[in-house]
């Protein structure tokens, strides 16, 4: 994790003084928008206050962020937030990579179905060539990514039944992300998907209008979807990872001055460090302390032994071998591998 965190702060500067140098603006501009999916206290928002502060702090209050969580710079509407950000209506964003995937094809590898097995597989990614490449392809439009940080793997909770096979989903409304490849997924796993924001999704759990839902960990109980949605059962699952970027717009960036530019990336590695550590925490062994929480709070909670996780993987398979296609297959090899090969 160090030595991956480390890598793309060098990238980062590098960023920053390969960028064009435009001229720099006589005043910067009085509030910088952040932009974030998710508010606090949910992990992903404390991430985006957090480097709204750092950002303060080292650049003595040059330049002063604000965030707009709930996407509310495009009404909500996750997947038009990219598209913005490249637009100059958001300056700045700490986005997901499955949000963002419509815009960005290749994004769309971490919501591979089981492609990812572990923490360690994400870090190999993120922290190593696969990361690298992303991050040119990010520059390609636009904007300026600085720093990886996690939203988490992302299990599955529904108000009916445990779901310890493909089997038990059948039938099951779930709510997904807007996003075609979790459409696929979950259709070939017999459940009946049902896109929408995370905004809808809330209030559709809580009067039964869809019976299932998946997220990571840290959602499921800061959303409290156990009590407020009747989220009992939950599964899980593991089946893809959400990792979130932090970056900033291309024009937005070339405006600072470089020992500001130099001040915001490192301010985005630190807070994607602290983000990363609270995303992981009682989740990841020794730390199971949340999961007993879960437990505590009278859910359910499957655990698939490999046997049943194998089933779920069979049964996606034929989606996961048309994406990788989509995605890229050099891309994709080269992911395989590195998750092969990791520590």
């Amino acid at each position: 994790m160090k030595r991956g965190l480390v890598l793309f702060f060098a990238i980062a500067l590098a960023a920053a003084w390969a960028a064009p140098q435009a001229v720099f603006a006589a005043d910067y501009k009085g509030e910088y928008k952040l932009s974030t999916v998710l508010g606090k206290p949910f992990p992903w928002g404390n991430a985006g206050e957090r480097w709204c502060e750092l950002i303060k702090q080292k650049t003595n209050g040059r330049i002063n962020v604000k965030m707009y969580p709930g996407t509310s710079l495009v009404g909500g509407d996750q997947t038009k937030e990219f598209t913005s950000i490249r637009q100059g209506s958001i300056d700045m964003a700490i986005g997901s990579t499955i949000n963002w995937s419509p815009q960005i094809q290749q994004l769309n590898l971490f919501s591979m179905p089981f492609l990812m097995p572990d923490y360690k597989a994400i870090d190999a990614l993120t922290g190593g060539e696969v990361g690298k490449d992303l991050f040119k392809v990010l520059e390609s439009k636009g904007v300026v990514p600085l720093a990886w940080g996690e939203n988490g793997f992302r299990e599955l909770s529904n108000s009916k039944r445990a779901v310890h096979t493909p089997a038990d989903l059948k039938g099951l409304k779930i709510r997904v992300v807007g996003s075609p490849l979790f459409l696929e997924t979950f259709t070939a796993l017999g459940a009946n998907p049902t896109q929408m924001s995370w905004a809808d999704a809330v209030p559709a759990l809580s009067s039964g209008a869809v019976d299932g839902q998946e997220n990571p960990l840290t959602v499921y109980m800061a959303a409290k979807l156990a009590s407020a949605a009747n989220q009992k059962f939950l599964t899980l699952l593991g089946y893809v990872a959400d990792p979130l970027i932090f970056v900033v717009n291309k024009d937005v960036w070339a405006s600072w001055k470089p020992e500001d530019q130099k001040a915001v990336a490192e301010a985005a590695v630190q807070a994607a460090k602290e983000n990363i550590a609270e995303a992981r925490k009682g989740i990841v062994a020794p730390d199971d302390s949340l999961l007993k929480e879960i437990e505590a709070a009278g859910v359910t909670l499957t655990r698939l032994t490999d046997a049943e996780k194998a089933e779920f993987k069979k049964a996606t398979q034929a989606v996961y071998d048309k994406w990788a296609k989509q995605i890229g297959a050099d891309l994709v090899k080269k992911a395989e591998g590195a998750i092969t090969n990791r520590k």
